[in-house]
């Protein structure tokens, strides 16, 4: 199985022309940039450089090695911006990306690839809208999506963790987990339990691996480490402030969380 990218190549520049995106994505955007060239932990690595109807383009990535994160460590991908209309969830990303670096500690160990941006090409002149949130990434002909897919096949991601915005007028935030079967881990241990989201009021819900119309389980018999996707929705209509805060705290205590079972799953 491939590693994650060295930090040397994490740090190789792309030759790749750069989307312009609403002006607050623009600008956190470019405050990352500036953070991985001067942050020991968090690197920048655009994926690919494609082509679609609209132009060239291609997927911001930002890598995270935690202290003392090997080859070995468990591996997570964070992915937000399916659609252009989900711009809130991309920022939030962005700002628990610049958390970690700041923290690089709660991170321990671990390394961490986050695509906070999906939805690139549509934010070319001219693009149509598209639902990639729900494409089959074995099937689906959208460069972004092509891109997510190898680059899937080729790390060995332990669990991808998708952070979305909910329509649901209960105003709770979702928590929702799929885990195979052979998770290294016993079934009786949580990946996120009401600890991590407290006080916010959340709905859990675990669903069955198997006969996934959409997202990155759609390949999963395919990879050599089955993994585990978390999702989590945050209510559209709740404002930016509460929205960001919710994602971060939630999020931060998610990968505390993980790294403690990492250490518990060596032990096993």
């Amino acid at each position: 199985m491939s590693p994650l990218p060295s930090r040397q190549a994490a740090l190789a520049p792309e030759r790749a022309p750069v989307p312009v995106p609403p002006d607050s994505i623009t600008a956190q955007l470019s405050a990352l940039y500036e953070v991985a060239q001067k942050n020991g932990h968090v690197f920048a690595s655009p994926l690919g450089l494609f082509e679609s109807g609209s132009g060239p383009g291609h997927l911001p990535r930002f890598v995270f090695f935690g202290p003392h994160a090997t080859d070995e460590s468990w591996r997570l991908a964070f992915l937000a911006g399916f659609d252009r209309q989900e711009l809130r969830a991309s920022r939030a990303l962005l700002q628990l990306l610049q958390t970690l670096a700041d923290h690089a500690e709660a991170g321990h160990g671990l390394n961490l690839t986050f695509f906070p941006l999906i939805d690139v090409a549509r934010l070319l002149p001219g693009a149509a809208p598209r639902r990639l949130d729900q494409a089959h990434w074995a099937q689906s002909t959208a460069p972004e999506i092509e891109l997510l897919e190898r680059d899937a096949r080729l790390r060995g991601y332990h669990g991808f963790v998708r952070v979305v915005s909910t329509t649901d007028d209960d105003d709770l935030v979702s928590v929702r987990v799929r885990a195979p079967a052979n998770f290294p881990l016993s079934p009786d241990v949580e990946l996120i339990s009401s600890e991590e989201t407290a006080p916010l009021p959340v709905r859990f819900e675990r669903a069955a691996s198997h006969a996934v119309a959409g997202g990155p389980l759609t390949i999963a018999d395919d990879l050599l480490v089955q993994p585990f996707e978390l999702t989590l929705g945050i209510p559209a209509a709740w404002p930016d402030d509460r929205y960001q805060a919710a994602v971060v705290a939630i999020l931060t205590r998610f990968i505390i969380r993980y790294r403690a079972l990492q250490a518990y799953g060596q032990h096993l």
